[in-house]
């Protein structure tokens, strides 16, 4: 990072002598200080500039982790005429939409950490603002860069796993008491509850997987005394080529299920646990700092088989690939120096909206809803 004197933000000064190009960074929450800080800052061709939260002690720890030439703002509106080559929005499922039309009408692009936006309308909007515009308009679905997401579609292209009949996949916890905040909210404008925070992953790799829905048919509960938004939810999709998908998101399940289960015509692919980079970044640890970068142990590998039960020795192991969330952001540099689609889209992301939509209208009706191709 080019050292700065001046932390504070002022529009339009100290722009980078170098090449690099200049990101803001809306929030430095969860999002913004374990996701996206790490990755942009090792990302070559790509700085943080300039952090936008109004907290003094979000501001130290920024500083902490990159360094005293880090600037702030205190509102992202600081940020359109300050020359920046891109903003990342990391703040409340709430802003994503307002502050993304704001910056792409500044002519900036953007990455929007997931969901989008609440509907899919409005992540339809926002791609063709962005459109016509002749901006880079991306989300960020980091979990396509899952160590196992990786194994498996290797494992589909092999064919080893012959035609897939069933897709199992899960994002379960233990939190039986509820933290609070935004994200469990009550409040439909909050757009929070599992559904929307790990349900946006799920229902991503799903289609990325297997193709569009078909039918949509959900369960979603509010399980924990206290709680206010969904915290156990099923979703089944069927897709357009026959693959049936079976999405669990849970705070509330005491006994972890197998990450996946794929079950194909000749073949199933199981394996537990989850990949090791969230934990590696929340732990302090960096993509390029000397250690081997989203790499599990050869306990954590999967098993391909049939007919017996992985956790009695039944198949064999399936090497897990190493994760690589770095991707994402090298993908997204490319794409800014040298044009082209990014790595996921924001028509991508409205289409996992389609299915988010149909869930909600599923588990409040009791129905199975029809999903427009």
């Amino acid at each position: 990072m080019n050292a700065r004197t001046d932390t504070d933000f002022r529009a339009g000064t100290d722009p980078h002598a170098g090449t690099d190009l200049r990101v803001g960074l809306v929030g430095y929450g969860l999002a913004g200080s374990v996701f996206h800080a790490p990755l942009i800052a090792a990302t070559e061709g790509l700085v943080l500039d300039t952090v936008v939260t109004s907290s003094p002690e979000r501001r130290e720890q920024a500083r902490a982790e990159h360094g005293d030439g880090l600037r702030f703002a205190a509102s992202p509106d600081e940020l359109f005429d300050a020359g920046l080559d891109l903003i990342v929005i990391a703040s409340p499922n709430k802003t994503h939409v307002p502050i993304a039309t704001d910056a792409l009408k500044a002519g900036i692009p953007v990455v929007v950490d997931k969901p989008l936006a609440g509907t899919a309308a409005e992540a339809r909007g926002l791609a063709a603002l962005a459109e016509e515009r002749g901006l880079l308009l991306s989300v960020f679905q980091n979990r396509r860069w899952d160590n196992d997401f990786l194994t498996l579609r290797a494992l589909l292209a092999s064919g080893e796993l012959g035609e897939i009949q069933r897709f199992e996949s899960r994002f379960e916890r233990w939190r039986p008491q509820p933290k609070g905040g935004w994200r469990e909210s009550g409040d439909p404008t909050e757009i929070g509850g599992l559904l929307y925070d790990l349900g946006s992953h799920l229902v991503d790799q799903a289609l990325v997987l297997f193709g569009p829905a078909l039918r949509v048919y959900a369960e979603a509960d509010v399980r924990r005394p206290g709680a206010q938004a969904d915290d156990d939810t099923f979703i089944a999709i069927t897709h357009a080529g026959g693959v049936r998908s079976h999405l669990y998101v849970s705070a509330t399940t005491a006994q972890l299920g197998p990450r996946f289960r794929v079950l194909g015509s000749t073949a199933g692919y199981v394996k537990y646990g989850l990949d090791p980079q969230e934990s590696a970044l929340r732990e302090g640890r960096r993509p390029g700092d000397g250690e081997p970068w989203g790499v599990e142990p050869e306990g954590m590998w999967g098993r391909v088989g049939s007919g017996e039960s992985p956790l009695t020795g039944g198949g064999g192991p399936a090497p897990t690939l190493p994760g690589d969330y770095p991707a994402y952001y090298t993908a997204i540099a490319a794409a800014l120096r040298e044009g082209g689609e990014p790595p996921v889209t924001a028509h991508e992301a409205a289409a996992a909206l389609d299915v988010l939509e149909a869930a909600r209208r599923s588990a409040r009706e009791g129905v199975t809803v029809e999903v427009a191709l």
